[in-house]
């Protein structure tokens, strides 16, 4: 058995340095992410997973941030531009779930096209009246149900595509007032309310393979933040059920404070699973693979799942979706 270091970790360009491939081999991360720095042409990001994947010695999960609006990694000409979800959702109205499923479907044959396996989506963060302009327009509604519904959709469309998603922000963001690349955010709501509100989605897809933490603080939890709460770890666990694989959202925004071993240390102390570490110095990033060290067996496990979960994608003819979806839309569908 294949035993994964507890990292999730990027490149600096089109290819791999010498020095990444090296690190990689010692560290044999979990996966890796695609950055706009990292996209060129679809040769060369094919090119760059067998990269990944040879360097580490396994079959890595690959992802991505392919959202869609302004959290999308691949942009035309080469590939599609989306709406942001929220105004994709409102344009859609009462075929939204349909238009979610085929957006997503299409998104994850793109993205399996290249190679990349995964995708930081669904995003199932409710929205609220106070939410940050960073996050809003990423949200998918301000009901807790319909954006349960919608995630639901939008993670099966990947998973007919042979991609895993990430569901974020565990146990959620939309209450969060302030950025958390920059800023620690506090979140005030009593235990009650984030339960009806915020918690909900993600209880519906507790089934989902993988999560990524959320960097706010939960005053009726904990004063650590989330990512680093054991005792918010311990509700994701047991009042959401998510038993699946849990990331950190980057380890090295602003939101944490800190030495990247330090907290790459703490968030695995707190139950996370991976640490996923973004946009460093080789030698920040060889600090985390140091300071992560290999999987535990509780994590190695929710790994294994998560993988068992990958399949070869349904047969599909995508201009039939394309057709169906701009149907839907009216035409709406590119931002």
């Amino acid at each position: 058995m294949t035993r994964f270091g507890a990292c999730i970790l990027d490149a600096e360009g089109l290819r791999l340095t010498e020095q990444e491939k090296a690190l990689f081999r010692d560290a044999r991360p979990f996966g890796f992410i695609l950055f706009a720095r990292n996209i060129d042409a679809p040769d060369q990001i094919r090119a760059l997973c067998d990269d990944f994947r040879e360097a580490a010695g396994h079959d890595a999960v690959i992802t991505i941030d392919q959202e869609g609006g302004r959290v999308q990694r691949l942009r035309a000409p080469l590939w599609r531009e989306w709406a942001a979800p929220l105004e994709f959702v409102q344009a859609a109205g009462d075929a939204a779930a349909n238009a979610m499923y085929l957006r997503y479907r299409i998104i994850a044959h793109e993205l399996h096209a290249l190679g990349i396996d995964s995708n930081c989506a669904p995003m199932v963060d409710v929205a609220g009246s106070q939410t940050h302009d960073f996050l809003r327009n990423r949200c998918y509604g301000e009901d807790a149900m319909t954006v349960a519904d919608l995630g639901r959709a939008a993670a099966d469309g990947m998973l007919a595509g042979g991609v895993l998603p990430i569901i974020k922000h565990i146990p959620g963001h939309g209450r969060a007032t302030l950025d958390s690349h920059y800023d620690l955010p506090h979140v005030s709501a009593s235990f009650a309310d984030l339960e009806a509100v915020d918690f909900a989605p993600f209880k519906r897809l507790n089934d989902l393979p993988m999560g990524m933490t959320a960097h706010l603080v939960y005053d009726a939890i904990d004063t650590a933040p989330a990512t680093l709460s054991r005792d918010v770890m311990q509700v994701i666990r047991n009042d959401i059920g998510f038993d699946n694989l849990i990331m950190t959202d980057d380890i090295s925004m602003k939101a944490l404070s800190g030495s990247l071993a330090d907290l790459s240390r703490d968030a695995l102390a707190a139950g996370c699973d991976v640490i996923l570490h973004c946009n460093g110095t080789l030698a920040q990033r060889a600090e985390v693979v140091e300071a992560a060290g290999l999987m535990l067996d509780a994590a190695q496990a929710r790994a294994d799942r998560a993988l068992s979960m990958r399949r070869t994608p349904d047969d599909i003819d995508i201009s039939a979706h394309d057709a169906q979806l701009e149907a839907l839309l009216g035409g709406a569908r590119d931002g």
